[in-house]
C-alpha cells in the first residue's frame, strides 16, 4: 500500500466542547429508563443511568477535578438524580401533548458549550427531542425557547414565562464553560495529544464503491477526502458520520463510485487531515493494495493451492529418498558383509554399543 506523508497548513485545536446527552424512556424492560453521558471534546468522561445510580467516571483524570472541588462527585450525582425525576414528569407531558397512552416513547436531551482557547469567546446550546424529532430548543442570545413541533407551542410559553430563562443562559454560558475549562486542564496530556491514524481501502466486490477508512485517529476534529488530480471530490463520494472507538480514538469511511483501472490508479488518492497536525497522510488508488472478500478469498485459493502443491512434493521427495535409502541399504548388506559387521542404524550415536548382524552372525558359525 502507498502511503504518502504531504505537508499541509492545519492550525491547531483551539476549540473545546462539553457535551451532554441524556435519554429517558417509557415502557422499555431491558434498557435504564434514565441515562446520562457527558463528553469533552467528543471524548466520554461522566456515564449515569437508573440502575446504578451513580455517575462513574470513564477516564482516570476526570478525578482530578476533586482538587478545586471535593463536593464535585457528590453534587453530579444528586443533580443526575434530580433530572431523572424531572425526566420522568416531562415525559409524561409529552405524552399528554401527542396523545399517547402506551408504548415506548423517547425524551432525549442534549446541551452543552463550545470555549474558544484563543479568543476567549464561549457558546451554549440546549435541545430537546420528542421520539426521535426535534420538539424545543434554547437560544441563549435570544434568551428565549424555540418550538421546533406545533405540539412545543404550550411548552415554550410556559417556559418563557417562568422567569427561569436567565439563568438558563446563566448555566450553558458561565457555568458550562467554567466546568469545561477545568476538564481541558486536567486532562491536557490526553486530550490534546494526537494520533495519527491507519488508512485503509476496502471493497466489497470488483463492483462495489472504493472506501477509504481512516480509523484511530485523535482529535476528532478531521478531514477525509477524496481527490483526483489534486483537486478535491464531491461528486460520486459518500461520506460516513464519525463514530468513535473503545480506545478513545475515532473512525471516519469515505466512499468513492469509480472503476478502478491502470488509468484511475494514477489519478485518485484518498487524504487524511489532522487538526493540529502539519502533514497528511495520503493513500494513492492501486488495486494491489485494495482489501476486498474477493481478492481475500483468491489469495486463500491460491494459499491452499500452494500448499498442496508443496505437499504434492515433498511427498515425492520422500518417496524418492525412501527409494534410494533402500537401495543403498542392499547395496551395503551386500558389499560390506564382514566389514565390522554394524547395523546402519547405530552408526549415527559412536556411544551406543555396536550389534552384530545376522549375516555376520552366520558366517562365523
Amino acid at each position: 500500500k502507498k502511503t504518502l506523508i504531504f505537508p499541509l497548513l492545519v492550525e491547531t485545536q483551539v476549540m473545546h466542547t462539553l457535551k451532554g446527552f441524556t435519554t429517558s424512556s417509557s415502557q422499555t424492560a431491558k434498557l435504564p429508563e434514565y441515562w446520562e453521558v457527558t463528553y469533552v471534546d467528543d471524548v466520554e468522561i461522566l456515564h449515569f443511568d437508573s440502575n446504578s445510580r451513580k455517575t462513574k467516571a470513564k477516564l482516570d483524570w476526570v478525578d482530578n477535578i476533586t482538587a478545586k472541588d471535593p463536593e464535585f462527585w457528590k453534587r453530579e450525582n444528586e443533580n443526575n438524580i434530580v433530572n431523572e425525576q424531572v425526566s420522568k414528569v416531562n415525559i409524561e407531558i409529552a405524552k399528554e401533548h401527542f396523545n399517547h397512552t402506551g408504548g415506548v416513547h423517547l425524551i432525549q436531551r442534549m446541551y452543552g458549550c463550545e470555549w474558544d482557547e484563543e479568543t476567549g469567546e464561549v457558546d451554549g446550546w440546549e435541545h430537546y427531542s420528542y421520539d426521535s424529532e426535534d420538539f424545543i430548543s434554547f437560544e441563549p442570545r435570544t434568551t428565549r425557547w424555540i418550538a421546533a413541533h406545533p405540539q412545543a407551542s404550550i411548552t415554550k410559553n410556559k417556559l418563557d414565562q417562568v422567569g427561569l430563562n436567565e439563568h438558563k443562559k446563566y448555566s450553558l454560558t458561565e457555568i458550562c464553560p467554567f466546568f469545561l475549562k477545568n476538564h481541558v486542564i486536567n486532562g491536557q496530556d490526553f486530550l490534546m495529544r494526537t494520533e495519527l491514524p491507519t488508512v485503509s481501502l476496502l471493497q466489497k466486490t470488483p463492483s462495489s464503491p472504493v472506501t477509504c477508512h481512516a480509523t484511530g485517529f485523535y482529535p476528532a476534529t478531521s478531514a477525509l477526502f477524496w481527490r483526483k488530480d489534486d483537486e478535491e471530490l464531491h461528486e460520486d463520494v459518500e461520506m460516513v458520520q464519525l463514530l468513535p472507538n473503545h480506545d478513545g480514538t475515532f473512525q471516519t469511511t469515505a466512499h468513492l463510485r469509480v472503476e478502478v483501472t491502470p488509468d484511475a490508479e494514477g489519478e485518485y488518492e484518498c487524504v487524511f487531515q489532522l487538526a493540529g497536525v502539519k502533514e497528511a497522510v495520503v493513500v494513492k488508488l492501486d488495486s494491489r493494495s485494495i482489501l476486498s472478500n474477493a481478492r481475500i478469498q483468491g489469495d486463500r485459493q491460491e494459499q491452499v493451492k500452494e500448499i498442496l502443491v508443496a505437499s504434492a512434493v515433498s511427498l515425492w521427495v520422500l518417496a524418492l529418498l525412501t527409494a534410494g535409502l533402500a537401495v543403498v541399504l542392499v547395496k551395503h548388506g551386500r558389499t560390506k558383509q564382514g566389514e565390522g559387521c554394524q547395523d546402519l542404524v547405530f552408526r549415527e550415536d559412536p556411544k551406543r554399543t555396536s550389534r552384530p548382524c545376522a549375516t555376520c552372525d552366520k558366517k562365523s558359525s
